[in-house]
């Protein structure tokens, strides 16, 4: 193995947005053998903070789920693939079409665009400070560049919500999801997901799929898990994932990311 690539929440980030010490010191100890570490996660970049907290300035992450390459010592985004506001527009139609309740928001390169009613609880209105609420416009949109669209139902489960709209939007966007307990759709331009991106980052350090160890837990691992050579799911994860991946380890709160490591750097097979 020459690299590393860990997603975020769920995997290695609780839900308080900390990262265990035994995590943090896996990760180093793998940089200091001399392994390429990256994580790759549904998060925008703006939302690294956990990660700078506990790693400092590591270098690229790969966000929104491969929608945004951002290198963190620089603090500058280095590739990004945009959905036209068009498109946005027409996903938008076709899904309303099929779940007339659903809401949208779009995770754009300067923050986030939130249709009325999309935050329905206070805390969630706490935490996204940078967003802004109102109708979607097809100039703003193209402006902003939109990485990431989300759609988000009550009246059925993330499954269920996908296999719903998916068949009618899925030649114009990428469709997974990775919220827990959430029926919210995470979509992007129709070439990108984890996978891609981090086999084109690899690409870049002249490594191929079978010399990458990852690690994920939800759907939109599934692609990312399945290319490398080495693919893990934590037992806390969902069962696509684990599927995708193969192998399975111990869960978030066990630690299970850092009990790999710890293993492959000591000399056992992994």
């Amino acid at each position: 193995m020459r690299l590393i690539a860990s997603d975020l929440d769920g995997t290695i980030l609780h839900a308080d947005e900390s990262i265990s010490a035994r995590t943090v010191a896996a990760f180093a100890a793998a940089r200091n053998a001399g392994l390429h570490v990256v994580f790759v996660t549904g998060r925008p970049f703006r939302w690294l903070g956990p990660v700078q907290r506990a790693f400092g300035h590591l270098g690229t992450v790969i966000c929104s789920n491969g929608a945004l390459v951002y290198d963190l010592e620089a603090e500058s985004i280095l590739a990004s693939h945009t959905i036209s506001g068009s498109t946005v527009l027409q996903v938008q139609r076709r899904i309303r079409s099929l779940e007339p309740g659903a809401v949208f928001a779009a995770e754009t390169l300067k923050g986030l665009l939130l249709e009325p009613g999309f935050l329905d609880e206070a805390a969630s209105r706490a935490r996204i400070r940078e967003a802004v609420e109102g109708p979607f416009d097809v100039g703003l949109l193209d402006a902003d560049g939109v990485v990431k669209l989300l759609a988000k139902t009550h009246q059925v489960d993330a499954e269920a919500f996908q296999d719903l709209v998916e068949p009618r939007i899925g030649g114009l966007v990428s469709v997974t999801h990775s919220a827990p307990g959430v029926a919210l759709l995470e979509m992007a331009h129709p070439e990108v997901n984890k996978a891609v991106t981090l086999a084109d980052y690899a690409a870049g350090l002249g490594i191929g799929a079978d010399e990458v160890l990852a690690f994920g837990d939800m759907p939109n691992d599934v692609q990312m898990l399945a290319w490398a050579g080495r693919g893990y799911a934590v037992d806390s994860g969902h069962p696509l994932a684990k599927t995708a991946a193969g192998r399975t380890t111990a869960s978030l709160h066990d630690d299970g990311v850092a009990r790999v490591i710890e293993r492959y750097l000591a000399g056992d097979p992994v």
